[in-house]
């Protein structure tokens, strides 16, 4: 038997291989962005695509673990009841992943300024990317939590490409549709939009963005200000 002392990888960090619970909760996300259905869309065909690049990419690589501090906000009080709700629909697998690892999840809001309203209604965290505890530079994957009857005020990412699938909950983008458990939604670079919730549930969506590093660490998290009506006249 090898002693501590003798093991050179005794003290070395753990890689995703090592890591069963956070390893599982990727291959969700692989299965989703692999075996899903694009929708006849050519632009979400090419952004399933690149999240699969860079989640094969990750697998190949087996990084070292770069865990973060536990953290919770208080819509967090919220998340038994999405993952109850995502465990009895067409998500349950993630679900249940994500179930295995909620006590490690970092939660955060990602702006420097954010209302109390919304502060009590929303958080994120981050699974993988340049911030979570599976490093990457070239993909983030992460799950947003919202309370029942939330308005996620109108916002956009530069440079950046992103997708939500629909965990748990029924929510609205832009006032165009009722998403349920599986649905997937896609925004491009610039794409200005704004979530609302219903006012049952609590929803949980997991993403993904895909863009360049430097932008992936440094995404520059901005609501966009509401438009003053015009004087009429």
């Amino acid at each position: 038997m090898t002693s501590a002392a003798n093991d050179p990888n005794a003290d070395s960090p753990p890689r995703l291989n090592d890591s069963p619970d956070w390893l599982y909760l990727l291959r969700e996300f692989d299965a989703l962005y692999r075996h899903g259905s694009d929708g006849g869309s050519a632009p979400i065909r090419s952004h399933r695509k690149r999240v699969r690049d860079a989640l094969s990419a990750c697998f190949a690589a087996n990084p070292e673990m770069t865990p973060r501090a536990p953290h919770l906000k208080p819509v967090t009080a919220h998340l038994p009841r999405a993952l109850d709700l995502g465990e009895r629909a067409a998500m349950q697998g993630m679900a249940r992943a994500l179930r295995e690892v909620r006590g490690a999840l970092t939660w955060e809001y990602g702006y420097a300024q954010i209302s109390k309203s919304l502060a009590r209604k929303y958080a994120y965290c981050e699974i993988l990317g340049p911030q979570g505890p599976v490093p990457s530079d070239r993909l983030i994957l992460g799950f947003v939590l919202f309370a029942p009857d939330t308005t996620y005020p109108q916002h956009s990412h530069m440079d950046i490409e992103e997708s939500y699938i629909s965990i748990a909950g029924a929510w609205s983008e832009n006032n165009a549709a009722v998403y349920a458990p599986g649905s997937l939604i896609f925004n491009r670079s610039g794409d200005e939009h704004r979530i609302t919730t219903g006012d049952r549930d609590p929803c949980l969506l997991a993403y993904a963005w895909t863009g360049p590093a430097d932008r992936l660490r440094a995404p520059g998290m901005k609501l966009t200000a509401p438009r003053r009506a015009k004087p009429a006249g």
